[in-house]
């Protein structure tokens, strides 16, 4: 019966090729969109995956997000020093500040102070440059989007000279950070340097970044600092996934990217079971032969699942194949879209959703057949 189902199938060509081309379509859509939608929330908490060096962070209780956090005391500091089960602590400021060129172009860019000693909380990936190169005057690393969007087309190297909220800095090194959610560009320089690129109040601390000591559990260390200091502590597993749930919660993002997959669903429900129905319609009368000598409805839906399983496993190829190769051509060091990327999880499940439209669209399609007496359609 599966020979006969795939004869069936193959024999129609152009029908084929239309199902083929509505499942690879959905399944781009699906894929393409379920990768922009994990791609862009990952950006909010990219700069605490880039600080690789750090398991603890720890922030006003009142912080909810890696990009927008409610400053400190500076003597918070030491407070966290002071806890057991702290290696060591250093301080973070984050900020967003504007950057200008000698030619006039600007773009937003969130500006990080790192601990003057340590540098800890730095992307160590470098294009250009090293980490030693920041502990110069106005010494700054910018990422490589940071810098083709200030010098388009000039070839990345450093020495250039910017303003930033009217003071003046360098560009020493070239960073291979992950873009950020608001700010895409990322610049790195020294707290104390940081301090005057963003002036503000007195209270400037953003963050306090702490290692746990050998033997013991940062989750737990980090309950410790909460309960002697009143601060929020959290691993940088837990911090990026809170960063992460509060975007999706306080932003429409999710919403508009599931109404566009949910729509790709749509179109392949539509496009495939309106085939379907032609197809099966086209071959009713095989159908009729198969029942009159005795072929149960079981088999005959056996066989037409057997036939949706095969287009959806060309479908999805095709489609996956498609989303594969976009994400594989804008995920590039100097483009807008780099940090953009297909998960797995994304292309399971886009394998499940296209398997079960295409049966849902085989099933419904199928009605005809089940109640079909073969007698009506050979004295027809």
């Amino acid at each position: 019966m599966l020979s006969i189902a795939l004869k069936m199938l193959f024999g129609d060509k152009v029908k084929l090729l239309g199902l083929v081309a509505g499942i690879a379509f959905s399944t781009l859509l699906m894929a393409q969109q379920g990768g922009f939608f994990i791609g862009l929330i990952s950006r909010s908490a990219n700069f605490v995956l880039d600080a690789r060096d750090v398991s603890i962070w720890v922030m006003d209780p009142l912080t909810e997000t890696a990009e927008g956090p409610r400053a400190m005391r500076d003597t918070e500091l030491n407070r966290v020093r002071g806890v057991p089960g702290i290696l060591w602590a250093v301080p973070l400021i984050q900020a967003t500040a504007t950057l200008r060129t000698n030619e006039g172009r600007s773009t937003n860019a969130a500006i990080l102070g790192l601990d003057n000693v340590s540098l800890v909380g730095i992307n160590r990936a470098f294009v250009a440059g090293s980490p030693e190169d920041l502990r110069g005057p106005d010494a700054i690393a910018i990422d490589q989007l940071g810098f083709a969007r200030l010098w388009p087309g000039e070839p990345i190297r450093p020495g250039k000279v910017i303003e930033i909220n009217e003071r003046r800095a360098v560009v020493v090194a070239i960073t291979d950070a992950a873009p950020g959610f608001s700010a895409p560009v990322v610049v790195y320089t020294r707290l104390s340097q940081a301090l005057d690129y963003t002036p503000g109040g007195r209270n400037r601390l953003s963050f306090v970044l702490a290692s746990h000591a050998p033997g013991t559990n940062p989750a737990d260390v980090g309950k410790v600092v909460t309960a002697q200091t009143g601060l929020k502590a959290l691993t940088s597993g837990d911090f990026t996934r809170a960063t992460i749930d509060y975007v999706i919660r306080n932003t429409g993002i999710a919403f508009s990217f599931g109404v566009v997959i949910g729509l790709g669903a749509l179109v392949g429900i539509l496009v495939s079971g309106l085939t379907f129905t032609l197809f099966i319609s086209d071959n009713i009368r095989q159908f009729a032969v198969l029942k009159a000598v005795g072929t149960s409805n079981w088999r005959i839906l056996g066989m037409v699942a057997s036939q949706a399983v095969v287009v959806a496993f060309i479908g999805y190829g095709f489609g996956l194949g498609l989303a594969s190769g976009f994400f594989e051509g804008v995920n590039q060091p100097l483009s807008e879209l780099k940090g953009f990327w297909l998960p797995w999880q994304v292309a399971a499940m886009v394998a499940v959703a296209t398997l079960v439209i295409v049966l849902l669209a085989s099933v419904v399609s199928l009605r005809r057949v089940l109640v079909l007496d073969p007698a009506v359609v050979f004295r027809g």
